[in-house]
């Protein structure tokens, strides 16, 4: 925590950096204001943002039981309230969390996610984002995502300023403004981004009880997203970070400055971890099947 404090200081600072190149003293505190305001922003609205940008869908106990158990004990376990549930008809399997703190907390998970994993990948996976939600990751990186966007924006601005200014700044340190600019705030991004996601995975092995559920969950995950688009993702590949794999497919600079950890990495810690397994935390059967359904019929939402 000491470590993502610090790097978003070093985020904050780069803001200022960039508004002082742009318009001097006065610049720098007009970023540092903006700055203020996006993050009350991101900490207000990101939650409800990213939801809608993603299409989730809100189901209740009523719609979907077996699952909506599962994350309510699980949620006990982490000793945090029952988030808000959410599905995602997305065939990509994958899983984010958001919410601006414990109380304020929601979980959305693919409908590719459920249709592929067993009941305790799919435990695993919850649980993962359970210890988001607990360590309040969800709001370190809505604000992390919202500087880094600010960066880009205002690096672009100044270029644009710049130009339109008869005794304008030099043109080369502008480009290299608008260039390095975003660079750096991405890169710090990506250094915040990976090391929450291997503190939540260690968390989340210690709330389902077994860190194999977690670690097969990741293998089927990072097998699963190959050769499906996620298209909403691919429009928005801001809130990748959120995501508990990239659900990008890479055809851009996505690996290079990927926000995620390897996922063999992730795999390597969680099965290193050991620990006692626990019986399935939603009993018998399939996290997703109504008691109603035909045999054998899937059903994430009901």
């Amino acid at each position: 925590m000491f470590k993502t404090f610090i790097l978003l200081g070093g985020l904050t600072a780069l803001f200022m950096v960039v508004g002082y190149a742009i318009g001097g003293s006065t610049g720098a505190l007009a970023a540092l204001v903006f700055a203020g305001a996006m993050n009350l922003f991101a900490w207000w609205g990101s939650d409800r943002m990213v939801l809608r940008m993603h299409n989730a869908q809100p189901v209740t106990a009523a719609e979907a039981p077996q699952l909506y158990r599962m994350t309510e004990e699980l949620a006990r376990n982490a000793g945090i309230p029952m988030p808000a549930l959410y599905v995602i008809h997305e065939d990509q399997p994958n899983a984010f969390a958001t919410g601006r703190s414990p109380e304020k907390g929601a979980v959305a998970v693919n409908t590719g996610l459920l249709n592929l994993m067993s009941e305790q990948e799919v435990a695993g996976v919850i649980a993962h984002e359970m210890a988001h939600i607990k360590n309040r990751d969800t709001l370190i990186m809505a604000v992390t995502a919202t500087l880094a966007g600010a960066i880009g924006f205002l690096a672009q601005f100044g270029f644009m300023l710049g130009r339109g200014r008869e005794n304008r700044a030099n043109p080369i340190a502008m480009i290299l403004l608008m260039i390095l600019g975003p660079l750096a705030a991405m890169l710090v991004q990506m250094a915040i981004s990976r090391a929450r996601e291997y503190e939540a995975d260690a968390e989340g092995a210690r709330i389902c009880g077994d860190p194999t559920w977690l670690a097969n969950g990741l293998a089927k995950l990072e097998s699963g997203r190959v050769g499906r688009v996620n298209e909403t993702a691919e429009a928005n590949p801001g809130s990748a970070h959120m995501f508990i794999v990239n659900p990008l497919s890479g055809l851009r600079l996505d690996r290079l400055f990927a926000t995620h950890p390897p996922t063999e990495e992730r795999i390597a810690r969680l099965m290193a971890l050991g620990g006692t397994p626990r019986p399935a935390v939603a009993g018998r059967g399939s996290p997703w099947t109504s008691p109603s359904a035909p045999q054998g019929k899937r059903n994430p939402w009901a």
